[in-house]
């Protein structure tokens, strides 16, 4: 009989560390059709109502725009229901203090933020053509939750597959360097939220890119044109830096998991450079923004991996090792 339940839950665990893996990349997949959405101006298709659509639960007669926004919302709200999912199976099949339970549960509630950042957006009309300085900042806000959340789907992920627990204390330089890596990511992540709106209402001009930022601050430009130059040049410090950083872990906390994501981390900062040259050369068309948005998901995800395998190559100080979580155990 023992046998028997071990087994049932092991398997459960299987199950477990399977769902926050789709969970993962299904939200990917969201975020995506979410800049579908913007690019598309979609964002009003449902009109000023949320959580319905046009003020009916299923809308008749939806024009294309409809069609886009509603969409978002069924698989957004099917997000939810992955992250509800999620942390009823970890509770259920792992023990108490697991990590893994800690990452269900925080990505349950930035999940819940999501949508609710999602609601203030249409329900202040900062949606479709609306070009309110406000809109740049919840933009901001709303990629901020999403990297965030993305960062607990996978730390949940990691954890339900058997890897160990995170301690941060004792860390060091290590862990001071990571925290300014990601926080530095994310206030990337929100400059370029801002950019790729400005270049979504207000086409570059054309000519040079020196043209462009010349036009940006011209004294008939918005608050979301003058913005849109921090973004590039915020990402050649930033890029520099994770480049060193990878550089640094490998000599500092060696490891195979430590070399493999270092190299990751460099040819995602290489590719999302490249594609941002290419950003700015052709004006900004939608499908180099939504390919954009796909590697800084890729390279946020990457960093994080980077990190979490940095800071749990060694042991802690005083020669104890770091917790490790095992499902069903």
């Amino acid at each position: 009989m023992s046998g028997t339940l071990t087994a049932s839950r092991a398997g459960a665990g299987l199950w477990l560390s399977r769902l926050a893996w789709v969970a993962l990349g299904y939200n990917v997949l969201v975020i995506l059709w979410g800049a579908v959405v913007r690019l598309t101006t979609s964002g009003a298709g449902c009109g000023a109502h949320w959580p319905l659509c046009n003020g009916v639960v299923l809308p008749p007669s939806p024009t294309l725009h409809t069609l886009i926004e509603f969409s978002h919302r069924l698989t957004s709200g099917a997000s939810g229901l992955l992250a509800i999912a999620l942390v009823i199976l970890a509770f259920r099949v792992t023990q108490q203090g697991h990590p893994a339970r800690l990452g269900a549960a925080l990505s349950l509630g930035l999940i819940i933020l999501e949508g609710l950042v999602g609601g203030v957006q249409v329900l202040l009309g900062l949606t479709a053509t609306s070009t309110d300085p406000a809109r740049g900042f919840v933009q901001g806000v709303h990629l901020a939750n999403t990297f965030l959340l993305l960062g607990a789907l996978l730390l949940t992920a990691l954890w339900a597959s058997g890897a160990p627990g995170l301690r941060l204390r004792g860390q060091g330089r290590a862990g001071t360097l990571s925290a300014l890596a990601l926080i530095l990511l994310l206030i990337l992540g929100m400059a370029g939220a801002v950019t790729a709106l400005g270049d979504l209402l207000f086409l570059p001009a054309d000519g040079t890119p020196i043209d462009t930022v010349k036009h940006d601050y011209a004294a008939t430009a918005g608050a979301l044109q003058n913005l849109r130059v921090i973004h590039p040049m915020l990402a050649i410090v930033v890029s520099a830096f994770l480049a060193w950083l990878a550089g640094w872990f490998r000599r500092a906390r060696p490891s195979a998991s430590v070399e493999r994501w270092s190299v990751a981390v460099w040819g995602l900062i290489a590719l999302q450079i490249a594609l941002g040259f290419l950003n700015v050369a052709l004006r900004a068309p939608a499908w180099i923004q939504l390919s954009h948005l796909a590697l800084a998901c890729a390279l946020w995800l990457g960093t994080l991996t980077l990190v979490y395998f940095a800071l749990t190559a060694l042991t802690v100080q005083g020669g104890r090792s770091l917790p490790v979580g095992r499902v069903g155990a």
